[in-house]
């Protein structure tokens, strides 16, 4: 399965609103899962500073990580295929949506 980074906006000051919504995320992944469409939540990362909170997901397809993003209610700036590289850190690949 291909991994995508999924970019949202969170205020600085509201670290607490990216856990909820990778809660949801986790929540929404699982389901679409039980019901056929490949999709899993890894984990979150919130950075502060840039008032950002990136959601990273392995799936099928971006439209799959889309679906997941449109029902969990993230709301994204982008999502983009990601691949991690030697040192593990993501690497972007491919365009944005």
């Amino acid at each position: 399965m291909q991994s995508y980074l999924v970019e949202a906006y969170v205020s600085r000051r509201d670290e607490q609103a990216c856990s909820e919504a990778a809660g949801r995320a986790r929540q929404v992944a699982e389901e679409l899962s039980r019901s056929g469409t490949s999709v899993r939540y890894l984990h979150s990362l919130f950075v502060a500073e840039d008032e950002t909170c990136f959601h990273v997901f392995e799936g099928v397809s971006l439209d799959a990580v889309a679906e997941v993003s449109r029902k969990a209610d993230l709301t994204h700036a982008r999502i983009v295929p990601v691949t991690l590289d030697a040192q593990g850190h993501l690497k972007e690949r491919g365009r944005a949506r």
